[in-house]
């Protein structure tokens, strides 16, 4: 499927930012900025802004995101929030993997197998993220650290649902830090991904692979005119609703 026929997708990952009254200025500011845009634009706010993005949001062009799930329905994991209970709150796709989530609170392939499962079971669109760290990619270790991810994390979907989920591209080395993998690193990177992928089946073609690290409007455009690439997960740049409307325009 070439990429004319993948619609763009466009994610704002806020991280830990914005209280819910923060969160509601801040889609009211959007939405008249992004009426016109062909793409899938994703909000993902903290848990406790969910419910007022959902809200604010219906009727626009705006899906909304949560940042992590737990695989269980239910149960006695204290601090957690299930698939289900996002599903029943009108969310419609999790992020999973981030690498702050597999840096900073150890979060695993093998847990993540079975979130990105739970996920798809409940009718959630999984945005999986994979990366390598500045030191596999100075070694050469991009490939291996991609491969090793993908395989692992994807372990249990049915090749026929592979295109339910989103993958995100986010090296390590360019997440916060201003750097940014040129459009040729970013594309060389994300082909690989998608010719992982294709081991799954023919599906393939129509999973979106999204470029995260330092996204901005100036490198937004150059970015998504790559082949392979077909949205972005933007951080530090979507907190700002004239930021991230220039970054949706881009595209």
């Amino acid at each position: 499927m070439p990429e004319s026929m993948r619609t763009p997708y466009i994610a704002a990952n806020w991280k830990m930012h914005k209280t819910v009254a923060e969160a509601a200025e801040y889609v009211d500011a959007l939405l008249p900025q992004i009426a016109a845009t062909q793409s899938d634009v994703v909000l993902c706010p903290s848990f406790l802004a969910l419910a007022e993005v959902v809200e604010r949001s219906r009727g626009s062009a705006v899906r909304v995101a949560a940042q992590n799930m737990h695989e269980a329905d239910e149960g006695a994991f204290t601090g957690e929030v299930s698939p289900r209970m996002l599903v029943a709150a009108d969310v419609d796709a999790v992020i999973l993997g981030h690498s702050e989530r597999r840096q900073l609170f150890g979060e695993t392939d093998e847990a993540l197998a079975r979130k990105v499962q739970a996920a798809l079971t409940e009718g959630l669109e999984p945005i999986l993220c994979v990366g390598e760290s500045a030191e596999a990619r100075d070694a050469g270790q991009t490939e291996a650290v991609l491969e090793r991810q993908l395989q692992a994390d994807l372990v249990a979907v049915e090749g026929g649902k592979l295109s339910g989920v989103v993958i995100a591209y986010e090296p390590i080395w360019a997440i916060g830090t201003g750097r940014t993998a040129t459009p040729e690193q970013a594309q060389e990177a994300i082909a690989f991904i998608r010719d992982v992928l294709r081991e799954h089946g023919a599906a393939a073609e129509r999973v979106r692979i999204l470029y995260g690290g330092s996204v901005k409007p100036a490198n937004a455009a150059e970015l998504m005119a790559q082949p392979d690439i077909d949205g972005a997960l933007v951080g530090g740049a979507s907190l700002d609703p004239a930021e991230f409307a220039e970054i949706v325009r881009a595209t």
